[in-house]
């Protein structure tokens, strides 16, 4: 399945809508997508990000990355059997690998508007105002609807270590 890693997605919407976020989603970058989530999400209950969960709630990357993770993994349960999606996991752990990244597929019009739905309201539930919420949308739905798997991410002009990873322009 081509796709997109959830995370290139995350780091070229924060890029775009919220830059002075990058310095978080690169440090984010650097741990596993589980990882990751659990800080974002206020499951770790460390203080990994330097502030609290009330600084948290009002940041752009945690909507984004939260709510594509939860798509991703929407599409993925429905791709893939149970069965064997639990004999990845209990693989993975046994070899004690990391999960793949999450991947996007291309999304037809029906799951963009799904994606449209559940951004804006992670947003506005996290307090962003209804303008914020529909500016971080927009966002969003054009990363993944213009993206091209053909091409390198941002950042990354050759592509060097992401072969396949697309770049929405």
């Amino acid at each position: 399945m081509s796709g997109r890693r959830v995370r290139d997605i995350v780091r070229e919407v924060v890029a775009r809508v919220a830059p002075h976020e990058v310095v978080m989603v690169e440090g984010l970058l650097a741990l596993d997508d589980g990882a990751a989530l659990r800080r974002l999400s206020g499951r770790d209950r460390r203080d990994p990000l330097g502030f609290g969960v009330t600084e948290v709630a009002a940041l752009v990357t945690p909507v984004v990355w939260l709510v594509l993770d939860q798509v991703a993994s929407t599409i993925a349960g429905a791709a893939v059997e149970g069965a064997g999606r639990r004999s990845g996991d209990w693989l993975r752990r046994l070899l004690r690998r990391p999960p793949p990244p999450a991947v996007l597929p291309p999304l037809d019009r029906t799951q963009l508007t799904e994606v449209h739905r559940r951004v804006v309201e992670a947003a506005v539930r996290r307090g962003a105002t209804a303008e914020r919420a529909a500016e971080l949308e927009d966002a969003v739905t054009a990363a993944l609807a213009l993206a091209r798997p053909d091409s390198p991410p941002p950042g990354n002009p050759e592509g060097a270590g992401d072969p396949g990873i697309g770049d929405a322009r």
